[in-house]
């Protein structure tokens, strides 16, 4: 898979209504996985949306998710700009360019849904997403 860059939106608790909304202005196929699924199941979030990804048949790719427990919902500040794709080596030189005088978040490391993962601030104050996944067959 090619690496690809979207939006990626954070809400307050209606991830699932408004990526369902999206679905029905662009059409497409929508995932949507709760923070239950990934071993919060008895958590009160669990029903909640950890991440969704609407695929459009125009090409569009958009990303959402709920709040992440502990983290605060800023209105105004809720978007972010993913990077995600197979090819290792691309996705972490990325992230060493976009991490440089910036902050991490959440290191580049390997996550409990099996990718690695990673959450910075770039030195300009925008917040990227990066995700590399293993390669396909």
């Amino acid at each position: 898979m090619a690496s690809r860059l979207n939006p990626y939106l954070t809400f307050g608790g209606d991830a699932r209504q408004a990526m369902e909304f999206y679905r029905e202005a662009f059409g497409g196929t929508l995932t949507l996985h709760t923070f239950g699924e990934f071993g919060q199941a008895d958590a009160p979030e669990a029903d909640k949306v950890m991440h969704s990804m609407l695929e459009t048949p125009t090409g569009f790719v958009l990303m959402a998710g709920d709040t992440a427990p502990g983290m605060k919902h800023t209105p105004g500040n809720n978007i972010s700009v993913s990077l995600s794709g197979d090819d290792g080596a691309e996705l972490r030189g990325y992230w060493e360019k976009l991490s440089a005088g910036g902050s991490v978040a959440v290191p580049l490391e390997r996550q409990m849904w099996g990718d690695v993962f990673g959450m910075c601030t770039d030195r300009f104050g925008i917040p990227w997403l990066v995700n590399i996944s293993e390669p396909q067959g």
